[in-house]
């Protein structure tokens, strides 16, 4: 009897053992690939739930559903200009085909060395057949901000330049040829996008002495500017100066002319009196000419019908 219980007991005790190892569970975030000596047995189960296989001899591969991440590492390259630039990219992917990728890749760390190649060897490409101002601008049709400043400013300064697809449309030929190539091993690219793009170190410093320079352009300019704003206002505060001196010097004269005029008036009205006040007035004012004119050491010369000879004419010799 105990030999009977015995038996039945190790018989439940495998019975369950087999139950276990055969059944399995599937999630809803995950797709299962049942393997039989290493090698897949019909079509994935995406079905979440409880399934059974059979037991020792077959094997469950857990397989991701949802949306993965794969971050590029930057890698510096060249563009079509020969500017080395460093490029930083994302994108997101999922196993659309779980048993193709299981043939051919078997795990994630497979796929992201996968995606590593594809994905790095179609940007580089890409990169290396665009300008830098391609890769770097996102539309055509953007019209720029510019500074009122540098409208007029010689050179290359303020100006951007046309571009005939624009960062946006490399991304999309990326994603495109990448894709394809993906398809073949289950994998759907689902995004790629450029994170960011750096400047290679020997670049950034030739970039920002071109900076420097515009900005030393732009200065000399402002200064050249204020330069002939001064002396414009220089200028204009001279021509003022002029205007308002030549005018004082102006009322000065016309207050002169209106004093000898008046003075002549009341001169005349004062000497007009007689024949005799206005001889004594012409002899007066002949004086007056000579204290201006003469003086111990001056030599003059006159005609003997001159109006200042006549008086000295007249004066009589010292007798000795």
């Amino acid at each position: 009897m105990q030999v009977t219980r015995y038996f039945w007991g190790l018989l439940l005790l495998a019975l369950t053992f087999v139950l276990f190892s055969s059944a399995y569970t599937v999630s809803e975030v995950e797709q299962v690939i049942i393997t039989q000596f290493g090698k897949p047995i019909g079509e994935p189960v995406a079905n979440a739930g409880l399934h059974f296989k059979i037991p020792f001899i077959q094997e469950v591969t857990r397989i991701e559903k949802r949306i993965l991440e794969w971050d590029g590492r930057p890698n510096e390259m060249p563009t079509k200009d020969k500017t080395y630039i460093v490029v930083d990219t994302f994108g997101r992917w999922r196993i659309s085909n779980a048993k193709q990728f299981f043939l051919r890749l078997r795990d994630e760390r497979s796929a992201q060395s996968r995606l590593d190649d594809i994905l790095g060897s179609e940007i580089r490409n890409a990169i290396a057949k665009h300008k830098l101002i391609e890769v770097i601008r996102t539309t055509k049709d953007r019209q720029p901000a510019k500074d009122a400043t540098l409208i007029d400013s010689p050179g290359s300064m303020g100006v951007l330049y046309s571009i005939r697809k624009g960062r946006a449309k490399i991304e999309a030929e990326i994603f495109s040829k990448a894709a394809n190539k993906l398809n073949d091993f289950g994998i759907e690219l689902l995004d790629l996008r450029f994170k960011r793009i750096n400047y290679n170190e020997s670049v950034r410093e030739r970039i920002y002495d071109r900076m420097i320079s515009e900005r030393q352009q732009i200065a000399e300019r402002f200064r050249s500017e204020g330069a002939g704003e001064a002396a414009k206002i220089s200028g204009k505060k001279e021509r003022d100066l002029l205007k308002v001196e030549s005018e004082a010097y102006k009322r000065v004269q016309e207050i002169h002319g209106v004093a000898d005029a008046k003075a002549s008036e009341i001169y005349a009205n004062a000497f007009n009196q007689s024949p005799e006040s206005v001889e004594f007035y012409a002899f007066i004012k002949t004086l007056e000419t000579y204290e201006e004119m003469l003086d111990r050491d001056s030599t003059l010369i006159l005609t003997t019908g001159s109006d200042l000879f006549k008086y000295l004419k007249s004066v009589e010799q010292p007798k000795q």
